[in-house]
């Protein structure tokens, strides 16, 4: 069973840095889809960032694109999203989310089988 532990988060000033990690655990083995998803109040959950281990190909949502960095340490089994010049729309619950390497959109939430705790993100004006 897999499962997936998320930290970080908190409060921060716009234009402030915060980063979120993801533990992996559960999963023999080292290819994997690994996805960070959104969901602000009143709002529907939305893709911010894709990385597929076996290549490093990474994804991103154009909201993000040039801020936002995810990226993936194998040796800890851990997933970073790096959030840079942070905007009070990045406020928002943010949850890891992983999948095995099959096919179907890295942007869709339907396609990701286990999901992180969730951890609030807020940035003030």
């Amino acid at each position: 069973q897999v499962q997936l532990v998320q930290s970080g988060g908190g409060s921060v000033q716009a234009g402030g840095t915060l980063t979120l990690s993801c533990i992996i655990s559960g999963y023999t083995y080292s290819i994997y889809w690994m996805a960070w998803f959104r969901q602000a109040p009143g709002n529907e959950r939305e893709v911010v960032a894709a990385i597929y281990t076996g290549t490093g190909s990474t994804y991103y949502a154009d909201s993000v694109k040039g801020r936002f960095t995810i990226s993936q340490d194998n040796a800890k089994n851990t997933n970073y999203l790096q959030m840079n010049s942070l905007k009070p729309e990045d406020t928002a619950m943010y949850y890891c989310a992983f999948r095995p390497p099959n096919g179907g959109g890295w942007y869709r939430q339907q396609n990701y089988n286990y999901w992180g705790q969730g951890t609030q993100v807020t940035v003030s004006s």
